[in-house]
């Protein structure tokens, strides 16, 4: 009884800190109404590279496993059909309307080393095309073909009959001015690792014949260094991110059968603090004149160190608890299957309009032959004002599946 008084009463404390902590701005309302993003480096890294998930709204923590489990959450891996050895190739063209050689490649392969134990490896390649430098007034520097490269690793085990867990090991690599030298502007490296957990429950005997069952996900992925440009360049954070969902799996009969998943998403990357000077906020907390030293009016300092950046992700927003609320962004889809041949595919993002407002449908289908399958995805915006580089893009995977299947 004691321990549940205690945690009760943290939890309370908690909620009463972040509250008070939005208090602080209430004579700087104007706040809430303008545009608070997070900005990380290499953000290519947190985008879809898989055409099933794409099309399905971008969810993945929870759904049935497959060869790109890695990307969403490595502990899948664990629940794939006994002697999987499976390859998956995507493809993904990036502003597919104004230029025609940017473009996201990803290569992800899956092996089930028994019925307890499986790998995956990965390589996403992001091409930013021919990119033209220039100085401060316009002339020309010269050219270059930046890049984007990841490696990635992982291992799952099945630590019951229904629950597995994983590790995965990232390796980041940014080439920003590729083929233009330069003296203060190196390639950028990081190191980061991801940690997974699947639950996969029994399928139950319903009325009408009908089966259901339910599976859970949770995913930390981008948990690592800082990046830099530079020995004198300041390091950024990479998209660090808390990937939380859950699925319902409905099998109607022998031929036909649908899940319904949701997921929520946090960027586990310090909110930047509101200081005097910043534009609206002249004054101290309570609105009194003073001088625009840089102080910090209400937030955390964001000069912390990835690991420290990753815990002060929960509670540093300068807006308190309904800030930290408002940089969840919420994703949902749907997949039917037909004799495990053919399936169709939809889903929706949502993410709050001041941090983002990247809102938009997703619509998708795919086939699978015996060793072959092929997936498609399109997305269709929801948002009159912000813009996605993959509007009226189609995006596709082709999937070889050389031993079993994916459950």
């Amino acid at each position: 009884m004691n321990k549940i008084f205690s945690l009760t009463s943290v939890l309370v404390l908690a909620v009463n800190v972040a509250f008070a902590q939005a208090g602080e701005l209430k004579s700087n309302s104007d706040y809430f109404n303008s545009l608070r993003t997070i900005s990380t480096a290499v953000p290519i890294i947190s985008i879809s590279p898989d055409s099933r998930a794409g099309g399905m709204g971008d969810v993945g923590v929870a759904s049935d496993p497959d060869v790109n489990s890695m990307y969403w959450n490595p502990a899948k891996l664990a629940f794939l059909e006994d002697e999987t050895k499976a390859l998956s190739i995507s493809y993904t063209p990036w502003l597919n309307e104004l230029v025609n050689d940017i473009n996201l490649a990803y290569l992800s392969f899956a092996y089930k080393l028994n019925n307890k134990q499986a790998l995956g490896f990965a390589m996403r390649y992001f091409s930013l095309g021919d990119i033209k430098f220039t100085d401060n007034d316009g002339n020309p520097l010269g050219e270059g073909k930046p890049y984007e490269v990841t490696f990635n690793g992982a291992y799952a085990l099945k630590v019951g009959e229904r629950v597995s867990l994983a590790v995965g090991l990232r390796y980041i690599f940014s080439d920003i001015t590729n083929g233009y030298q330069t003296t203060s502007i190196e390639p950028g490296k990081a190191f980061a690792a991801d940690l997974g957990v699947y639950y996969k429950s029994r399928e139950v005997n319903m009325d009408g014949g009908l089966k259901q069952a339910v599976s859970l996900g949770a995913n930390f992925s981008n948990i690592g260094s800082k990046i830099s440009y530079g020995n004198d360049a300041e390091a950024d954070f990479i998209p660090a991110n808390l990937r939380l969902g859950g699925a319902y799996h409905l099998r109607l009969d022998k031929y036909n059968r649908i899940a319904f998943m949701v997921e929520a998403n946090k960027l586990l990357v310090p909110t930047p603090p509101v200081r005097e000077g910043d534009e609206g906020f002249t004054g101290d907390r309570n609105g009194n004149g003073s001088e625009d030293d840089g102080s910090i009016i209400a937030g955390k300092d964001d000069d912390v160190s990835s690991f420290q950046g990753v815990i002060q992700s929960f509670t540093d927003a300068p807006g308190g608890a309904r800030e930290e609320f408002e940089e969840v962004q919420l994703n949902g889809g749907l997949e039917f299957w037909y004799d495990e041949k053919f399936a169709l595919r939809g889903g929706y993002q949502w993410e709050h309009a001041q941090k983002g407002g990247r809102q938009y449908f997703t619509m998708g289908l795919g086939i699978k032959f015996n060793v072959l399958g092929v997936d498609f995805a399109y997305l269709i915006p929801a948002s009159a004002t912000v813009k996605s580089p993959l509007e009226n893009t189609l995006r596709f995977t082709i999937r070889f599946d050389f031993e079993g299947g994916d459950s």
